[in-house]
C-alpha cells in the first residue's frame, strides 16, 4: 500500500504541481487511512469494502476528529482510489458515493426503555381516537417503520394471525416486519372498535384513517407524537423518527445481529443501520463515566 500511495503522491507533485504542504497532508492522511486498515487485517487495498471506509470514519470521529478534517481525510481517499481505478491498479472504487461527514446529520435523541413505555401508555384507549393513536404509536415502535410507510399501510399488509405486517419502504421494496404481542393487540382493537365509526358504513384499504374516514397524513402523525409527548412529560426532542431510532437502539441493546436490524429498518446499505452500534458505544461510556469508580 506504501508503493501505490508513493505513486500516487509522485503524480500530484509531478504532473498536478501541488505545494509540498499539500503533499504532506496527503500522504499523513493517507497512512492514518492504510494503518486502520492494516489493524483490520486488510493487508491490499484490493480488499477494501464501502464499509472498511465508513469504519475508518467512524474511528476518527472518535478519536475526536472535526467533520471537516474527516471530510479532508475522505478526499484524500477518493482521490487515491479514482487514481488507482483511473490506472487501472484497482478494479473498482470503495468510496464512492460515501456521504462526507459535512453532510452527517446528527442522529435525533432515543428514548430509554421506561420513557416508551410512558409515551405508548399516554392514549386514552376509551374512546376511538385514543385506540387509533395507541395503535399507531404501538406499530411504529414495534417494527421501526417510517412515518411514511406507516400512513401508506393498507389492510391487507397485515397478517396479525402470524405477527407479520408487509412494508412498502423508499424505492417501492417491500420487505416484511414482525409485529410484537402488544402491537398486534392494539391493532386489532383499534380495527374491530374505532376503524368502522371512523369509516361511517364507508369502505377503505388504507389502515389508519383520521376522523374523517379517510387516510392520516404524515402530519397529523407527528401532531400525534407532540401531544403525547407533551402530557406524558418527556422533556426530549421526540419526532417521528424518534421511535425508528429507538426501536433500532433497544434492540441491538438487547443483543439482536445488525444485519437483520438492517432488514427490518429498510436499509439498502448496512453502513447506514451501524449508527446504531455507534450511539450504543457511546452510550455505555457515557454509563461507564457515570458509574465507574475510575472513570
Amino acid at each position: 500500500m506504501k508503493e501505490l500511495i508513493d505513486i500516487f503522491l509522485n503524480y500530484l507533485s509531478v504532473e498536478r504541481g501541488l505545494s509540498n504542504n499539500t503533499i504532506i497532508s496527503y500522504r499523513n492522511d493517507l497512512n492514518c487511512y492504510t494503518d486502520f486498515l492494516k489493524s483490520q487485517q486488510i493487508d491490499v487495498l484490493s480488499k477494501v469494502a464501502k464499509l472498511d471506509i465508513t469504519n475508518f470514519m467512524f474511528s476518527q470521529k472518535d478519536k475526536g476528529l472535526s467533520a471537516n478534517s474527516i471530510a479532508r481525510r475522505l478526499a484524500a481517499i477518493r482521490a487515491f482510489h479514482r487514481f488507482l481505478v483511473r490506472e487501472n491498479l484497482l478494479k473498482a472504487d470503495p468510496s464512492n458515493l460515501i456521504d462526507s461527514p459535512r453532510l452527517w446529520k446528527k442522529i435525533p435523541e432515543t428514548l430509554s426503555l421506561v420513557e416508551v413505555d410512558t409515551l405508548l401508555s399516554e392514549p386514552n384507549v376509551r374512546d376511538k381516537q385514543g385506540l387509533r393513536d395507541r395503535a399507531i404509536l404501538e406499530a411504529l415502535y414495534a417494527t421501526g417503520m417510517r412515518v411514511s410507510e406507516a400512513v401508506n399501510l393498507k389492510v391487507e399488509n397485515l397478517s396479525l394471525d402470524i405477527g407479520f405486517l408487509r412494508c412498502i419502504g423508499k424505492g417501492n421494496k417491500e420487505r416484511i416486519v414482525p409485529l410484537g404481542r402488544k402491537a398486534i393487540i392494539s391493532i386489532q382493537r383499534y380495527m374491530e372498535v374505532s376503524r368502522p365509526v371512523m369509516l361511517k358504513g364507508r369502505e377503505s384499504d388504507v389502515l389508519f384513517l383520521n376522523r374523517l374516514g379517510k387516510k392520516i397524513s404524515r402530519q397529523s402523525v407527528w401532531k400525534i407524537i407532540k401531544k403525547y409527548t407533551k402530557s406524558s412529560r418527556i422533556k426530549k426532542l421526540v419526532k417521528p423518527h424518534t421511535l425508528r431510532h429507538s426501536f433500532a437502539t433497544h434492540m441491538l441493546e438487547r443483543g439482536a445481529d445488525l444485519r437483520s436490524v438492517q432488514e427490518m429498518l429498510g436499509h439498502a446499505d448496512i453502513s447506514t443501520t451501524q449508527i446504531y452500534t455507534h450511539i450504543n458505544k457511546e452510550r455505555l461510556k457515557s454509563i461507564h463515566k457515570a458509574y465507574h469508580p475510575r472513570p
